[in-house]
């Protein structure tokens, strides 16, 4: 088996021999530079890692794993257009450094490329990747309606909250993992066991998220520290203050997230000396490790070595624990 690192190389590799040079530039132009901003790559890894634990060979998961890296950019571009967001992983979104036409035509255009790789399967697996890719991708359409719905409500619960991230980010991180049991021909079970072990652990992953918007450092995190804050999403640090903390503490809250007159930095430093004086800090925290053993549970019954379980495991553990 692989590690992270070596997973991350080779699917670089194989990424660089996708964006090449196409015409009309102001299409695929675009398209290239979110690509090439970097990240994690956490997803693709993950298509990667399940095939060979699953006994596959990681080149037949190339073009999965390319897949789902694709839909993932391409709905980051939409998101930031939404968002309006200035930044993502520390550059210029695409909406920023083009226009927000040039963000949607380009965006469009990635989702009918991550559809397309596909097309390098026999039918049958075809049929299979396609059709957990369709219904994951419709998926996080609902969750990222959910998540703008809940920017006009006031009275979100916690549990709505954890389904819309549940969509809108952890669906995808499932996916990823069940893409590479497909093409690894694992059994059934095994591609429902490893999609619940990816569901889990994409929850906790944007726990993680929500955590570091607030509390990240600014130069290691790529995004705008903060930013959730200040476009008042009701996120899961927001949403346990407003059920921890006393009285004074949800109508500072209120009160805060509706102030025009303050700077943007007032407001981030007010709202987070809220989620700590609340105790939502530390239950965020603690809601990363009890998805995180959630996911951790659900490998006592895949049907792969321990070695291989103790691999998941400590993939889990680095998400739970980074910081960026």
């Amino acid at each position: 088996m692989q590690n992270i690192e070596a997973y991350q190389k080779s699917f670089i590799t194989y990424l660089e021999d996708f964006a090449v040079e196409k015409e009309p530039k102001n299409l695929y132009e675009p398209i290239n530079y979110i690509l090439r901003l970097g990240g994690k790559r956490l997803r693709p890894v993950l298509t990667l890692m399940a095939c060979e634990i699953f006994g596959g060979d990681v080149k037949d998961a190339m073009n999965a794993a390319l897949s789902v890296e694709v839909f993932h950019n391409f709905s980051l571009i939409h998101d930031d257009i939404m968002d309006d967001a200035p930044l993502r992983r520390g550059k210029k979104t695409v909406h920023e450094k083009w226009d927000l036409n040039t963000g949607i035509l380009s965006g469009d255009a990635m989702l009918i490329l991550a559809y397309q790789l596909f097309e390098n399967y026999e039918s049958a697996m075809f049929q299979s990747l396609a059709q957990l890719f369709s219904k994951t991708a419709l998926e996080v359409c609902e969750g990222q309606q959910y998540d703008i719905d809940f920017e006009t409500r006031n009275d979100v619960t916690v549990p709505e909250y954890l389904r819309m991230i549940e969509y809108k980010t952890a669906v995808l991180v499932g996916a990823s993992m069940k893409m590479g049991a497909i093409v690894a021909k694992a059994s059934s079970e095994d591609q429902e066991l490893i999609y619940d072990f990816g569901r889990y652990l994409g929850i906790a992953f944007q726990l993680q998220d929500d955590y570091l918007d607030a509390f990240g450092n600014p130069e290691t995190f790529g995004k705008q520290v903060g930013g959730d804050i200040l476009e008042h999403k009701k996120t899961y640090l927001y949403l346990k203050t407003l059920e921890l903390g006393v009285e004074k503490d949800r109508s500072n809250m209120v009160a805060l997230m509706s102030n025009r007159s303050i700077s943007d930095g007032e407001k981030i430093n007010g709202v987070k000396a809220l989620f700590d004086s609340s105790g939502a800090s530390r239950a965020t925290q603690d809601a990363v490790e009890i998805y995180t053993n959630k996911a951790f549970h659900i490998l006592e019954s895949l049907n792969i070595s321990n070695e291989k379980k103790q691999m998941l495991r400590s993939f889990g553990e680095y998400l739970m624990n980074r910081r960026v």
